[in-house]
Parts: structure tokens; sequence; C-alpha cells
């Protein structure tokens, strides 16, 4: 699914907002290599496959969107043993690959031994990493995705080592620790520093927003592998333009035009039986507001106040008139 060698572009798992009706209009979009499911936690007991396919929708069609875009599942907890046989039955539903997640700063899951907190116990990265690349089909890509750090920035390094160690087919870093959050600033070159260090892909991601971001990002890590979360949302642009910019296409993308794609995504919703009109307009209002506040998305503040889709609808679509802007 990744290879050294080439490069790819990948969706980032981000909870409540790339589920399955996004990762399929991203998919249709057609500039990404792959998709991150948001995390399924394995607390005190494995995860089941018919929540696997619950969650994962994918599953059910050969581990890809009904676009086409291919999707890894990603598991979070603390206990190797069921974290294991968790990703065993994902694998038995239909999982293609295999993502752990050593990088959520949720205090709520950081307090019930998941995500980030785990970056305090190199060890036992390595043993989570162990227990499920043996648990799971030798074919399968068993991955992990972390921070620099709880609160330390070279810390990464010895992380970094001990999911390899654990027998991590890549690893996704996000260029700020667990400590940061999302704050700035985000530091890149520790991730170049893993990158050529170690023997496996590493995937660089954090602050990415524009094309001359990812061009820096670009010099300071000499990654060919490159995850988009938030600025994908707020800038639909911008993954094309990475894309082209990595050699994984060729195509002109149609103008960006959001009355087209949020129609697309309410689209998506329903056909995946989240279209009822209060959770729709929630979900349009959350993408959109996050489009205003960090994309140029110009209409949020007339749009937020409409309370049914067909409104809403008929007021992107007089405001977009006439004018769809060239990416």
């Amino acid at each position: 699914m990744l290879r050294s060698d080439h490069p790819a572009l990948i969706l980032a798992p981000m909870e409540g907002v790339t589920d399955a009706p996004m990762r399929a209009l991203q998919g249709e979009i057609g500039a990404f290599s792959f998709a991150v499911s948001e995390f399924l936690r394995v607390s005190i007991v494995p995860i089941p496959g018919k929540v696997f396919r619950r969650e994962v929708p994918e599953l059910n069609r050969g581990a890809a969107t009904p676009t086409g875009l291919p999707v890894v599942v990603q598991i979070l907890g603390g206990h190797a043993g069921r974290m294991a046989e968790s990703a065993a039955t994902a694998c038995r539903a239909g999982a293609t690959a295999i993502d752990i997640n050593f990088g959520c700063p949720a205090p709520t899951v950081n307090r019930h031994d998941g995500g980030a907190s785990l970056l305090r116990h190199p060890e036992r990265i390595r043993e989570i990493v162990r227990e499920v690349r043996w648990a799971v089909p030798p074919e399968i890509p068993v991955s992990a995705k972390m921070r620099l750090g709880w609160d330390d920035a070279e810390a990464v390094h010895l992380n970094a080592d001990m999911a390899t160690e654990g027998g991590a087919s890549w690893i996704t870093i996000h260029a700020r620790t667990k400590v940061q959050n999302y704050k700035p600033p985000v530091f890149w070159l520790p991730i170049g520093e893993v990158r050529a260090r170690i023997g496996v892909p590493v995937i660089a991601n954090g602050d990415i927003w524009t094309l001359d971001d990812f061009r820096r990002c670009q010099d300071m890590t000499g990654c060919r592998h490159y995850m988009l979360g938030r600025s994908a949302l707020a800038r639909p642009e911008l993954s094309w333009q990475i894309a082209k910019e990595l050699d994984l296409t060729t195509q002109t993308p149609p103008p960006l035009d959001w009355l087209r794609i949020t129609s697309r995504f309410l689209y998506w919703l329903d056909a995946y039986g989240k279209g009822s009109p209060h959770y729709a307009m929630v979900r349009m209002k959350r993408w959109l507001n996050f489009a205003g506040s960090f994309g140029e998305f110009a209409h949020f503040d007339t749009l937020k106040k409409i309370k049914t889709e067909p409104e809403f609808m008929a007021e992107l679509r007089r405001l977009s008139e006439p004018a769809s802007v060239a990416f």
C-alpha cells in the first residue's frame, strides 16, 4: 500500500470528521492515495467484527470507499493482547492494513492508557506493535502514527525506533508534542532526522496549510509521503495541488465549487444512512465553519443562521454565483 520508492498523499484520521461519507467524498475528489479511518478504541474487551464493519463500512467492499479510495483501519489502546486480538478480527472483517494510534492528544483518551500517553513508555510501543504484527497475516501492513513526544520533541527518535523494532511497515509523525496539542509551532526537522536513519517509510504530518507549507516541509524532511487532515477540508484544492507536485496525477482538477462538493457530501451522508435533516446540517455547518476559519470560504456567517437543508443549499447557490474558482 505504501512503497518507499513511490510518493503518497494520505487523508488523516479525524474523529467525527473524516468518517465514511467524508472519505467517500475525498475519494471522489481523487487526489489521495489512501485514507486512515477514525480510531476504534480497544478498551476492556477486544473489538468484535461487527463493530469494525459498522464503523468502517468500507470493509464490506474490499476496504475501499465506493469511489475507490483504499481505507486503513486504525485502532487505539494500551493493552497489547487486546490490541492484537482486535487487529486480527479487523483483518477477518476485511481490513487490508492496520494503523496504531500513538498520537491522539485528547485528555480522556490519554487518561485511559491510549493515544499519546504511550509516548511516555517507548518499550510499550514496541510491545504493542510487535503483538499486532504477530497477530495479523504477514501480507497485512501494520503502521504506527505518533507525535514527536509527550513534552519533548527529541523523544520521537526512541519512539520511532521502538515502533520499527516492533515491525511497523511505516510510521506517520505529527510534528508537535502532545503537550502542544494543536498550538504552533510545528517542528518538521525531527521528522526528517527520523526518516534519514530508520529503514521504513516516514509520513510527514502537521500544519501543511498551503502549497508553500508543503514545499517547506518537503525541504526540511526529505519525505516522499505526506498526510493532510484539517487543511484538506478547509482548502479542498490543496490535496490536488500537492498531488500534482508529487507527480501522483497529471489530470486537471475541476474548478473549486463549494455548491457542488457540499451537494456531493449530502449525497454521501444519505448513502451511509446519516442524511437526517438535523445531522446533515450539523455536519455541513461544522465543515464550512472550519473552511471559513482556516480556509477561504467566505459565507459561513450568513449560512450558520439557516436551519433547514433546502434553505441552506438555496442560499449557498445564491452566494456561489457566478463563480467557481480554478484550483
